[in-house]
């Protein structure tokens, strides 16, 4: 608590009061600092991911896009290109198939599950993918049932 000494007056000039007013300045430091760090670290908490996506007029020198590449999980763990039944194992060589050989592996293949399929069946069928040099899969979000 401060106290005030006030001028001459009674009691032999010097009398005590109390002072209530509030000192805000090592308050105000306090929020200043607290700004400066959150202003330096919100950027830093930021996740980027980077999206490749479509134009926005498709090609006019492309009359006919390819039909794209399905590859279905299915909630009983079934894997399906298009409407043909694969494995795990044979997946690539059936999506390369499905894409008419060549250059398969530049195409975008599709991928959907039904909604009860595991993260981790999903997450196979991504991984062997990408290991098989598909890069450019889409993510379907729709009711197959």
């Amino acid at each position: 608590m401060a106290a005030k000494l006030s001028g001459p007056g009674g009691n032999g000039g010097k009398t005590i009061e109390q002072n209530s007013e509030i000192n805000v300045t090592p308050f105000v430091d306090v929020m200043l600092v607290l700004l400066i760090i959150f202003m330096v670290a919100a950027p830093l908490a930021t996740v980027s991911i980077r999206l490749d996506l479509p134009p926005p007029v498709p090609n006019p020198n492309d009359p006919n896009p390819k039909e794209p590449v399905y590859v279905t999980i299915q909630d009983s763990g079934s894997l399906f290109i298009a409407d043909q039944q694969t494995t795990i194992e044979t997946m690539a060589a059936d999506v390369c198939t499905a894409l008419g050989g060549g250059a398969c592996r530049e195409e975008r293949v599709f991928i959907r599950a039904q909604p009860e399929v595991k993260y981790s069946q999903f997450m196979e069928v991504m991984n062997n993918l990408q290991e098989n040099g598909f890069f450019q899969v889409g993510l379907l979000n729709e009711d197959i049932t």
